[in-house]
């Protein structure tokens, strides 16, 4: 085998130069990711704290803020570890891969089909009122139902991740060119029979890659389309036009009730509704155009281009896990009241554990309870948006 034939198919199946984006993306996991996934622990542990030992869920927000809650430290728990195991080949094998992913895919889903469901909380509280009332105060069975049918919804969508994603090379891997190997084989023969004009080919690395694997063409083909187009019809659209349904009848009407405290709620709806757009809106734009150009020949430059896109897109759609503790609940009085007595009661209880190194189960539970009878008395309508 000549060199001239070596050219020609390396040449040929050598794909598109991948250093640019993967070295962004390499930069996003260290660092990026990282602030995004202790933040959003934090956060949302303080969230699920607060429902644990001070609030108990009296409402139906309340069931929906803590699963929320649930929702995203779950997301950002398997954040890291996907990309640990992306570093490492996935080193595991397919359990993890389908685990990891799964658990990434159904915590997406619920997080923000949850978020549709707070809107829609909001709304008939504030725009249904009278006729709402009954419903939501007579009894907690109907938001864990919908929390559960959540769930079962989000576990459904992620089927298809659970069923087909794999371990494996990818095709494009010089471990499954065997036809390379061949050459690079002849190569070095010629090499040890004396050919000075010719240099040894580079040892590559095997590569494994955690992604889908379909064994026909007409079901990756398929499924390739439906996964990312039902992402972003159920997983973005269809959140984002309750939302906007709920929250524009929600501030019309507050903006006919003449008061300081209404306007300002206003101004707390408003930014839910933008931040959620900011965040997830040019993921989605993204995601959409990789669907329509999926199954067409694209330049080196254009793909580089829209993988760019995706990567940077995905990482703001990340920060909103970050920012829901923010905008669901931090952002009501109660909530920040108790968030300081956790940091009060935290200091305390170490002062005690250092001092007398003793501290009995039931004196603690006995403080927690005592704590949690005194701030329901005093806040037993307590909601994230209190109007």
């Amino acid at each position: 085998m000549n060199d001239s034939y070596y050219d020609y198919y390396i040449e040929t199946v050598e794909p598109c130069e991948e250093q640019g984006y993967r070295n962004v993306q390499r930069f996003l996991h260290i660092y990026v990711h990282s602030i995004i996934c202790i933040l959003g622990f934090v956060g949302n542990t303080l969230v699920i704290l607060t429902y644990a030992f001070y609030k108990r869920t009296k409402s139906m927000t309340d069931v929906y803020l803590l699963n929320v809650a649930i929702a995203d430290i779950l997301f950002v728990v398997a954040l890291p570890l996907i990309i640990f195991s992306e570093q490492n080949n996935w080193a595991l094998g397919t359990w993890s891969c389908k685990l990891l992913c799964g658990i990434y895919s159904i915590n997406l889903y619920s997080g923000i089909l949850l978020l549709a469901c707070i809107s829609l909380d909001r709304y008939l509280a504030i725009v249904q009122a009278r006729r709402s009332f009954r419903l939501r105060s007579r009894t907690l069975v109907y938001s864990y139902l919908i929390c559960g049918v959540v769930w079962f919804m989000a576990m459904l969508l992620s089927l298809p991740t659970f069923i087909y994603f794999e371990r494996y090379k990818p095709s494009n891997s010089p471990s499954d060119l065997s036809e390379y190997d061949n050459v690079n084989q002849t190569h070095n023969r010629n090499n040890t029979e004396g050919s000075e004009d010719q240099g040894t080919l580079p040892t590559l690395q095997e590569e494994y890659v955690c992604y889908w694997h379909f064994e026909e063409n007409d079901t990756a083909r398929q499924m390739k389309t439906l996964v990312p187009s039902t992402q972003v019809a159920v997983g973005f659209c269809l959140p984002l036009l309750v939302m906007a349904f709920c929250y524009s009848q929600v501030v019309f009407t507050l903006l006919r009730a003449k008061n300081f405290q209404r306007h300002k709620a206003v101004r707390v709806v408003l930014t839910v509704v933008l931040v959620f757009i900011a965040c997830h809106l040019p993921y989605n734009v993204a995601l959409l155009c990789d669907i329509v150009t999926m199954f067409f020949l694209k330049e080196c430059n254009e793909y580089e281009r829209l993988r760019l896109a995706l990567i940077l897109t995905k990482s703001l759609a990340y920060l909103h896990c970050c920012l829901n503790p923010l905008l669901y609940a931090f952002i009501g009085v109660n909530f920040r009241n108790h968030f300081r007595k956790i940091v009060e009661d935290a200091w305390c209880l170490g002062k005690r554990y250092i001092g007398a190194r003793r501290s009995s189960r039931s004196t603690l539970e006995a403080y927690l309870s005592s704590r949690r009878s005194v701030d329901s008395a005093a806040c037993d309508n307590a909601t994230s948006f209190t109007m």
